[in-house]
């Protein structure tokens, strides 16, 4: 079937994501989402195993959240939001801080999860200089880690696994190290902040799960390591829950797991369901309090055109009215249980190094890196819609996928590994 003329007209006009646009292959035409199914122009249905990039937890068109969308279509649809109050972006923010654990309280809207990294580094540097501390200026972070494609947040990426190795030296220099999984890593983490804590705006990591870096799971333990760390050596510490936020994992936020409490943590993703782009920074009290004040140089002086979008703060909402009900509560206990039932053959595969789960996160780590492309046109022609990257075939459906969904995205993974196995 010949490919529709809105995409073989334009397509030289659009620059697409993470890819080289020489040599890749044309995008597969999208016309219509539905549950876990993405349908093409050609007719043929996908079953998404990924969830859109890991935003679609309650699956596409959520009628509740479609509802939620067109009433305040009606209405409201955006207004700045300097200078002007509205009721989507202040019941989110009072329904975040519910939700989420302590004195995480004070939520500053964006529009995308890079963003909100950015926002949330801006705030950890702007709480020392408020302070009249000048000197904490740079960030740690852990190798395997991503947090965002913008200038800065690249800066705290992987900068030798990651996707951004080509800007080496034209980012701005931050601390880079392991993770402290053990009581050696700990020590010797203790040691490099006790050299380097005075430059130290804060420490950000992804709890539980570093997501676009690799599918690399710690245990909850590490985060207790790290809080203890970033007090003792009077850093702030930044949690990534952009992936990780709203069930994934296993828990309602990651940080859950651990009983441990961010300075600041981001959001985005599974905020809206998938449905508009949406995030948020949220500081605990005392972080709030640093830019409290009569100097209006305390203020955060920051505001994306688009801040507390009305629209997707409502999508946002009814996303939570989801979350609220529970289901995935039950929903992610058994999409695990599948997926670690449905991957296990994979660990007999010569070409296998690793495969893991935790939550509705199943992976399979790979030896080496395979041809992308081909794995991905064989996904494809089972029917499924996998985008593996770098060693890495993961699943994160949505959470609403059911058990022969998840039979049928595991087997593919068994199938078309298995052809391509040495």
């Amino acid at each position: 079937m010949p490919q529709p003329t809105w995409l073989t007209e334009n397509a030289r006009n659009v620059w697409r994501p993470y890819t080289q646009m020489k040599t890749a292959a044309p995008a597969l035409p999208a016309v219509r989402t539905e549950g876990a199914h993405i349908h093409l122009a050609d007719g043929r249905v996908l079953l998404d195993g990924v969830a859109s990039w890991w935003t679609a937890a309650h699956g596409y068109n959520h009628p509740h959240i479609l509802a939620a969308m067109r009433a305040q279509l009606d209405t409201m649809p955006h207004v700045m939001f300097g200078g002007f109050a509205h009721e989507q972006a202040y019941r989110l923010a009072g329904r975040l801080a519910r939700l989420l654990p302590g004195d995480l309280d004070h939520a500053f809207f964006a529009e995308s999860g890079s963003v909100s990294v950015e926002i949330a580094m801006k705030m950890a540097v702007q709480y020392w200089l408020n302070r009249g501390e000048r000197g904490r200026t740079r960030f740690l972070s852990f190798r395997g880690g991503y947090h965002g494609d913008t200038l800065t947040t690249m800066s705290v990426c992987d900068p030798d696994e990651g996707m951004h190795a080509h800007f080496s030296g034209v980012v701005p220099p931050q601390h880079v190290v392991d993770l402290p999984r053990d009581d050696a890593g700990e020590a010797s983490l203790d040691a490099y902040l006790a050299q380097h804590s005075g430059e130290i705006a804060a420490i950000l990591v992804e709890p539980l799960v570093q997501g676009a870096g690799g599918m690399i799971f710690h245990p909850p333990e590490t985060l207790r390591r790290l809080r203890r760390l970033a007090d003792k050596h009077g850093a702030l510490l930044i949690f990534d829950e952009i992936f990780t936020g709203f069930g994934r994992t296993g828990s309602l936020f990651a940080m859950q797991q651990a009983d441990v409490l961010p300075d600041i943590v981001t959001l985005s993703k599974a905020l809206t369901g998938g449905a508009a782009p949406l995030s948020a920074a949220v500081a605990r009290t005392h972080v709030f309090d640093a830019f409290w004040s009569d100097d209006p140089q305390h203020a955060l002086m920051h505001g994306p055109t688009y801040m507390a979008h009305a629209l997707g703060c409502a999508a946002a909402n009814a996303s939570l009215d989801l979350i609220e009900a529970g289901a995935w509560r039950e929903d992610v206990p058994r999409i695990s249980a599948g997926l670690e039932a449905g991957l296990a053959p994979c660990r007999a595969l010569g070409g296998v190094a690793d495969v893991r789960v935790m939550g509705a996160i199943g992976v399979v780590e790979l030896k080496q890196a395979p041809d992308i492309n081909a794995l991905i046109a064989r996904f494809v022609g089972e029917g499924v819609w996998i985008k593996p990257f770098g060693r890495v075939v993961y699943l994160t459906p949505a959470l609403i996928a059911g058990d022969d969904d998840i039979a049928r995205l595991t087997g593919a993974i068994v199938r078309v590994l298995n052809e391509a196995a040495p």
